[in-house]
């Protein structure tokens, strides 16, 4: 199992930003790397809940749930489906108040198909482009909750 670890300091409270994160519809106002994020439960938000994401590059998707929901403190989405060559994915946030603003951290851990050929490339690709589409978001969430 590989994982990456990123965080960003946000100017705001950590409710403002556990709403933006907790609001599964509104993904791709933030994240440049997606280009639709569709629910797909009955529950809005909350634990079970679930989103399809279509990527930004036209040929990717994805879909998964929030399996721990505990306001303004933890959330963890897990990895249901998807075109990636990724057999178990889930990313986690923790929140950390710094003065007026918020620390959030990302970790996300997930297992490639594929065995052994998997495992080189995510040595050699899916690691990278993971962590680079997480800055992306990152960067994406930092603006979107401080300017709105």
């Amino acid at each position: 199992m590989a994982t990456i670890q990123n965080d960003i300091i946000i100017d705001a409270p950590v409710d403002r930003i556990w709403n933006v994160l907790t609001n599964l519809e509104q993904l791709e106002k933030y994240d440049p790397t997606v280009k639709k994020s569709k629910l797909i439960s009955p529950e809005k938000t909350g634990t079970g809940a679930k989103r399809k994401v279509y990527m930004a590059d036209g040929k990717n998707w994805f879909e998964e749930k929030i399996t721990i929901f505990q306001p303004n403190k933890a959330l963890t989405f897990q990895l249901t489906d998807c075109s990636f060559p990724i057999k178990g994915l889930q990313h986690s946030y923790s929140f950390e108040k710094i003065g007026s603003q918020t620390k959030v951290t990302q970790v996300m851990e997930y297992t490639v198909k594929f065995g052994f050929l998997g495992k080189l490339m995510d040595r050699i690709v899916i690691r990278k482009q993971s962590d680079t589409g997480i800055k992306k978001f990152f960067s994406g969430l930092k603006s979107f909750v401080e300017n709105n």
